[in-house]
């Protein structure tokens, strides 16, 4: 009977293993397939948001257009349009109208930026003007004297900063900055691309601290695409890694590989001074107060000395503007009273019109951008007096009536704190 068994066993192992072969076979097939169509997905995903988000040719084809029709004219459109000595290299967008390019000009390195499309929205400020405006550089007209074209600079600088005593050296930078070829003169041309430049928050602020270390240099312009300075390191911490893996990646490992890829603690303690350094030149500054309204870590890099510069100023807005644009702002709730990602009043339910104080100020949010950064790896002598500091600063309120002596203190004692810490390194 055993022996019977047998041949029955062994004619039924090849139909086992074929029938083994085959599931591993389809299995096999099915992953490669799922890969090849995740792959394709990426590759489809990956350069739909590339053609949508980079678009550097039509940015450059639209500006020279307008240059050799004699429209706009500035220090960079020779080098862009004639000469090609200025050239738009890897693109940094992150939206549509709003085009980001490493570029080399000439031996120098630096970041291009120009704004592509009319943006249906209105930029913070008394007059809220459209983009639609600054796009088509019909302002100022044919005609316009120079003496009226100092005068829309004024009134548009007052309605951004406030009425000031040193307004009129605000519009002396300015057209410094209109009269590309150093002339003595503002062409009509000039002054279009001028007048669309003067619409950007981050034109205006480059202008404010154009003197300040932690503001890159405004290399030229033309039109409304302008060139800035080159910053090496950004963001100030962190990784950047593909969009499909940060997906994937858990906060916590995250943080870890932030954490690791950061340099030492002297050299986070320099970085941050800087960025304290840089408060203090938005808050109450020559030219009136900036309200930084997205503190986020990719707006800011460093360079081979450690030495902070904010690469991305588009929402660090002027105070006088905001509290204008907030001020005819209908709400049901608090959260109807936001601008960018940090700026948030609160809602007046008896008039269902926005406040105009800012519920926290600079100061907390960097604070609170920076707490993580600078307690891991802290000396143990100051952890915990710096923890207390850090806690201090975040717990800052907009609207208290001690918020600026409290300010003042907090900011100095965290400076001096950090500063006794790497004074005597040579990270100083």
């Amino acid at each position: 009977m055993a022996r019977g068994l047998i041949p029955w066993i062994w004619l039924k192992r090849p139909v086992y293993i074929q029938a083994r072969f085959s599931y591993l076979h389809m299995k096999y097939l099915f992953f490669s397939w799922l890969a090849v169509f995740v792959g394709s997905w990426v590759v489809y995903v990956e350069y739909s948001s590339y053609t949508e988000l980079c678009r550097g040719h039509e940015c450059k084809n639209s500006i020279c257009d307008k240059f050799r029709k004699g429209v706009i004219d500035g220090s960079a459109c020779n080098s862009l349009c004639e000469k090609d000595t200025l050239y738009l290299g890897k693109c940094l967008s992150a939206k549509p109208s709003n085009q980001v390019y490493s570029g080399s000009w000439g031996d120098l390195e630096g970041i291009i930026k120009c704004q592509m499309e009319e943006d249906p929205h209105y930029d913070l400020g008394a007059e809220l003007e459209p983009r639609k405006e600054s796009a088509s550089f019909n302002r100022p007209t044919k005609g316009t004297s120079m003496e009226k074209f100092k005068e829309m600079v004024f009134s548009h600088l007052k309605a951004k900063v406030g009425d000031q005593a040193n307004l009129a050296d605000l519009v002396t930078l300015v057209l410094g900055v209109a009269d590309s070829n150093k002339d003595g003169q503002i062409s009509l041309s000039e002054a279009h691309s001028a007048w669309a430049l003067l619409q950007l928050n981050e034109f205006l602020l480059s202008v404010v601290l154009q003197d300040r270390e932690h503001t890159p240099r405004l290399m030229g312009f033309c039109g409304d695409l302008y060139v800035m300075e080159k910053v090496p390191y950004v963001p100030l911490y962190g990784v950047s890694l593909p969009w499909i893996v940060e997906l994937w990646i858990p906060a916590s490992l995250r943080r870890s590989i932030d954490q690791w890829a950061a340099p030492s603690w002297p050299r986070k303690a320099k970085i941050a001074i800087g960025l304290l350094e840089f408060i203090e030149d938005v808050f109450h500054g020559t030219f009136g107060s900036f309200l930084m309204c997205d503190v986020s870590v990719t707006g800011f890099g460093y360079t081979e000395r450690h030495d902070i510069k904010v690469v991305d100023a588009k929402r660090i807005v002027p105070e006088g503007a905001f509290q204008e644009a907030m001020r005819e702002r209908r709400c049901e709730e608090d959260s109807d009273c936001v601008y960018g990602r940090d700026c948030l009043t609160s809602c007046d339910l008896t008039k269902h019109r926005c406040t105009t104080e800012v519920t926290q100020p600079n100061l907390a949010k960097v604070c609170s951008t920076l707490k993580d950064y600078l307690l891991h790896g802290a000396p143990s002598d100051i952890k915990d007096e710096l923890e207390k500091q850090l806690y201090a600063c975040i717990a800052l309120k907009g609207a208290s009536e001690q918020m600026e002596m409290e300010h003042s203190l907090i900011l100095n004692n965290l400076k001096t704190l950090l500063w006794k810490k790497i004074s005597h390194t040579k990270d100083s």
